[in-house]
């Protein structure tokens, strides 16, 4: 069976602890290994200000899971997001090559050099 790749990105409610920020970030982290599906890399992206208010809040933790799976898997995790009460929102997208490889670039931190080095890059 074809494993595709996909990355979810999903927003908590803001009013968690660190602790039960973490607790949900692994709940979703098993559901994916439950269904055997290869997780490829999970980011923190933080507490973040929202473009517009969601459930009434103006920020959300943002978290990002790369993995690789079967369509049923992101069927299964999405029906997880839908039952959970602090997720406000979530996006799951299906990568294509070129998406994989911005992805790998980014996690070898190709894109996060100190400004000095982006100049040089430049010239």
């Amino acid at each position: 069976m074809q494993l595709n790749n996909y990355e979810t990105v999903f927003i908590l409610t803001p009013v968690l602890s660190d602790a039960q920020m973490k607790d949900a970030v692994d709940k979703f982290r098993k559901v994916l290994e439950d269904k055997k599906a290869e997780i490829i890399n999970v980011e923190q992206w933080g507490l973040k200000k929202l473009a517009y208010p969601i459930q009434h809040k103006s920020t959300g933790f943002y978290n990002l899971i790369e993995f690789k799976a079967t369509p049923e898997v992101v069927a299964a995790l999405e029906l997880e997001y839908r039952r959970d009460e602090k997720i406000m929102r979530f996006l799951t997208v299906a990568l294509d090559k070129h998406a994989i490889e911005y992805g790998e670039r980014r996690r070898k931190g190709a894109f996060n050099k100190p400004k000095e080095q982006k100049e040089e890059v430049a010239k």
